[in-house]
């Protein structure tokens, strides 16, 4: 009886427990997108050291050739710079500039270009 008792006890303890660690899949707050900004004009055609004062440090750096990625992110997305030389002589000595970008949020789902722009200089301005 009293095994009973107790088990009947610890149930109806048991029963006011609440799980208050649910794991949720809520993405990270968006950086609201200040307006004004010059977009994809100041990106499009710009060095590596442009794009670094725009956006600071890259995450990545990979270079392949005379063809060189840069990678640029935070909470809200993911912008890939793929800079090239300029002219059609890549031994000439050009500077490479960016020729293509884009840009994803941090789960992988599509953001306009100059979304993630936008967001990038803001998160910098922070």
């Amino acid at each position: 009886m009293r095994i009973f008792g107790a088990m009947l006890a610890g149930l109806a303890l048991a029963g006011c427990a609440t799980d208050t660690a649910r794991p949720t899949s809520e993405r990270p707050p968006l950086i609201p997108i200040p307006t004004g900004t010059a977009g994809l004009g100041q990106v499009i055609g710009a060095s590596a050291a442009n794009l670094t004062a725009l956006f600071g440090a890259p995450v990545a750096d990979v270079r392949e050739g005379s063809a060189r990625k840069l990678q640029f992110g935070n909470a809200t997305c993911v912008l890939d710079a793929y800079l090239y030389p300029k002219g059609r002589d890549p031994k000439a000595g050009a500077e490479p500039v960016v020729t293509y970008l884009d840009a994803r949020q941090t789960d992988g789902s599509p953001i306009d270009r100059a979304s993630c722009v936008g967001a990038l200089q803001a998160g910098r301005r922070r």
